[in-house]
């Protein structure tokens, strides 16, 4: 099979690697789409805090048909398709993943939306319900607004009952944060975070959605209200903020740190059910995943520096030469 392989970092090849034989609890997947994630990137420039031994291939998060069982695997069935969390691997035309983790997709989510669903909207409702306790009628900051994680906070945002204040750098990027349902935008290139955060929510928002740190974070704390909460999930500016505590102490805010990665992994069964929770959500049309832009396989290395640059709008998905239809149709590169 043919899979995009880290050699050396700061750079991925596609090379001919043996098929994977699934063992024990484990299922082959066939990979019709691979979502691309921030972490993807960081993987490869050897810039994550866990660094895989090289040769490896990335790519976390993937969607597929079952395609072989392991020893001892009854389910889900050959030919099922599935999305699937594998860490890493999933850059590839067949990827191995625990059988529990293959999760069943409903017929009318195709491929590429599904490779990029599970880790930006999990994200999202583990950071703002489960961690924030965001409460209808609250206003909420999302920073990096037209990427993929942003775009997935906002949809959820909005399923939660609360308004959405959109931050993001370019034209496109908070279109797309509009069209994902947030009613007003910040251009952060232009305008002052707090000021026009506080303008819009009259007064101070009660939820800040921070994956961006840097420089944007200090004026996002300052933006909140009385027991307003800024809700840490990711550094994608490159730079951990340091934040001022006065800021924290002031108005009685709180500073809420999300690790939904360690979290998913650590409790499989609440992870699994606030996966299944999504997925009815989308069915009932409560949240619509926006169709991702794909490009082939072959493309990842310049995908990824799109993505570490921040040029990326919304999620990329990779598809494998001679993947399902359902992905190639969907193709638009």
């Amino acid at each position: 099979m043919r899979a995009m392989v880290c050699e050396e970092l700061g750079s991925v090849r596609l090379r001919d690697v043996p098929d994977p034989e699934p063992g024990p609890g484990q299922v082959a997947v066939a990979v019709e789409a691979a979502g691309v994630n921030f972490v993807d990137g960081l993987f490869v420039q050897g810039g994550y805090q866990i660094k895989p031994p090289l040769p490896f291939t990335p790519g976390s998060e993937v969607a597929g048909t079952v395609a072989a069982h392991g020893p001892g695997v009854t389910g889900p069935a050959v030919g099922t398709r599935v999305l699937a969390m594998c860490g890493l691997g999933g850059f590839a035309e067949k990827v191995l993943v625990p059988a529990a983790g293959a999760v069943p997709i409903p017929d009318d989510l195709d491929a590429p939306r599904a490779a990029t669903f599970t880790q930006s909207f999990c994200t999202a409702l583990f950071a703002l319900r489960d961690r924030a306790r965001l409460a209808a009628g609250e206003k909420v900051l999302v920073l990096g607004a037209g990427g993929g994680v942003g775009l997935a906070a906002v949809q959820v945002a909005r399923a939660l009952g609360a308004d959405v204040l959109a931050a993001a750098s370019t034209e496109d990027k908070r279109a797309a944060a509009v069209e994902a349902g947030a009613s007003g935008v910040v251009d952060t290139t232009r305008e002052d975070v707090k000021t026009a955060a506080r303008a819009w929510a009259d007064g101070g928002v009660d939820v800040v959605y921070d994956p961006v740190g840097g420089e944007l974070a200090e004026p996002a704390l300052r933006a909140l209200r009385e027991g307003g909460r800024h809700v840490v999930i990711g550094f994608a500016s490159g730079t951990i903020p340091s934040l001022p505590l006065n800021q924290v102490l002031l108005r009685n805010r709180s500073v809420v740190g999300v690790d939904w990665g360690a979290w998913s992994m650590a409790h499989p069964l609440p992870q699994r059910a606030l996966l299944d929770e999504l997925l009815a959500m989308v069915a009932k049309g409560v949240l619509s995943p926006v169709a991702p832009r794909t490009a082939p396989l072959a493309e990842a290395g310049r995908v990824l520096a799109d993505l570490l640059e921040r040029r990326a709008v919304g999620k990329i998905a990779l598809v494998p030469p001679g993947s399902g239809s359902r992905a190639a149709a969907s193709a638009t590169s």
